[in-house]
């Protein structure tokens, strides 16, 4: 009996278990997950939801930037700039302009641009540059102010322009006496103010830290620059064609090669009345037309012009069909990839026709962004021209059409980035081949020879020595465009 009992516990002890033991543990498990999951929703929604409020009240977080300590010392006055011209002639100058401030120990203000001039732009510093990276990045050599402080406004402003290509010396015993006098003196014209050569070492080097440190683009400006550059260079190689025939260049040097008689007669009253938007109509009121000649762009000296002598001279830019003929000339083969570095070419497409069919792959920025993209510059030459700065200074070859401001300043941008390939055109040489190939007395590949042997040497960008001419300081090599004390530590290697 005990064993049939033994044996019968043991087996209603080894029994499963029954349906609904496991049903009720699976429901615990199941509940305990879900409390979890709910638990931890609970506080992840809480979490996030301070972190919002908090954020609210707390300014944004900026990146630490590292500024030079600024520089003291007892300032003599304040200077006032307003720059003239276009981009890179004002780039220039506001380079000259820190300098000058600094060898006097001024105040600088920040400098004001043309608004004035044949392009009409209305940017301000700020629409450009970028005002804070300007400010901060010079600080240990410059005081750089946005607006003029109050309490110097009891002084009566003084203005002038100083003399041209003036050396330290004109400087420091011409001009420094004048601003302990006056406190405040506006420079009304800042173009090629300060001497290519023969100023201080450390005054040349910190002409050179301004152009290629402390003036910046605006993010914006430089974004879309970078993505104009990436596109081009994701085709291939490219050159950069700064094609100079434009309404404002062919005025001021009155250079009508090319051009029907109905342009001609159009650029010539442009050099008499710049404002004018309507010439005839100025003629019918006297009163209007008197304003127009003394307000007329002062610079654009020379009215009557001789477009053949000038161009004999080599003084104008090539028109689009003579810049094809070089371009075959030096070798560039018809898939070579040409951006367009200029605003509207005068003549439009009918000047552009020889030259997209011979060099089908030419692109212009219009051509490679969206309309909405560079919608926000138009009417804004300088912002749109800071854009062919960027390409034309990035790209694999750098041709100039004309040696003007840009070319100059991108030359030396060229330089101090490794001596990228630069071909500095001599017009007066290409103008005698040209007119002798037109006529059949050179065959084409007699030009092109003549051609390539006119660009050999100090033409293609190589490290060279300014050329000093010391009492024609016109003609002597622009500082900008070489800067050879920033680019190599024992100058004396330069070829001559």
């Amino acid at each position: 009996m005990e064993i049939q009992i033994r044996s019968e516990s043991s087996q209603t002890h080894n029994k499963p278990p029954s349906p609904r033991v496991t049903k009720s543990r699976s429901q615990v498990w199941f509940f305990r997950v879900c409390s979890c999951i709910l638990v931890w929703t609970c506080l992840f929604q809480l979490f996030t939801g301070l972190t919002n409020q908090i954020s609210r009240f707390s300014l944004p977080v900026e990146p630490v930037r590292l500024l030079p300590p600024r520089r003291n010392y007892t300032s003599n006055g304040i200077l006032r700039v307003s720059c003239n011209g276009g981009l890179n002639q004002m780039r220039a100058a506001i380079c000259d302009m820190v300098t000058i401030a600094r060898l006097l120990n001024l105040t600088l203000l920040v400098p004001e641009l043309d608004k004035k001039s044949f392009w009409a732009d209305p940017s301000d510093f700020e629409d450009v540059f970028d005002i804070n990276h300007f400010i901060d990045s010079l600080r240990d050599e410059v005081r750089i102010i946005r607006k003029l402080p109050k309490r110097y406004s009891r002084y009566k402003l003084f203005q002038m322009p100083p003399v041209s290509w003036s050396n330290e010396k004109y400087y420091l015993h011409k001009l420094l006496p004048r601003f302990r006098k006056h406190k405040v003196i506006h420079f009304n014209r800042s173009d090629t103010r300060l001497a290519n050569n023969g100023l201080s070492l450390h005054l040349q080097r910190l002409r050179c830290r301004v152009n290629f440190q402390g003036l910046r683009f605006t993010p914006r400006i430089e974004a879309l620059g970078a993505k104009l550059v990436q596109i081009l260079q994701q085709r291939g190689p490219f050159v950069a064609l700064h094609l100079r025939y434009e309404m404002d260049m062919l005025a001021f040097s009155g250079c009508t090669h090319g051009c029907t008689e109905k342009e001609a007669e159009e650029l010539k009253k442009m050099r008499y009345i710049t404002y004018c938007s309507s010439f005839d109509a100025l003629l019918q009121n006297i009163d209007a037309l008197y304003e127009f000649y003394r307000y007329a762009y002062p610079w654009w000296k020379e009215k009557e012009i001789v477009s053949k002598e000038r161009r004999v001279q080599g003084r104008c830019p090539l028109t689009p069909e003579e810049a094809v003929l070089v371009l075959k000339a030096l070798g560039f083969q018809k898939d070579t990839q040409i951006y367009i570095a200029a605003g509207d070419i005068y003549g439009g497409e009918r000047r552009l026709a020889l030259l997209k069919e011979s060099f089908p792959r030419i692109v212009k920025k219009e051509m490679l962004l969206d309309p909405k993209e560079l919608q926000q510059f138009q009417n804004h030459s300088s912002q749109m021209a800071a854009l062919d700065f960027i390409v034309s200074v990035a790209s694999d070859t750098f041709i100039p059409t004309y040696y003007g401001n840009m070319a100059k300043v991108v030359e030396g941008h060229r330089r101090y980035h490794g001596f990228k390939k630069t071909i500095l055109l001599n017009r007066k040489r290409l103008v005698e081949l040209l007119d002798l190939h037109k006529n059949k007395t050179l065959s084409w590949d007699q030009f092109a020879v003549y051609v390539k042997e006119a660009h050999e040497g100090r033409r293609m960008g190589e490290p060279t020595h300014r050329k000093v001419i010391s009492d024609k300081p016109k003609e002597e090599d622009y500082f900008y465009a070489n800067p050879q004390e920033c680019i190599c530590k024992n100058p004396s290697t330069l070829s001559e």
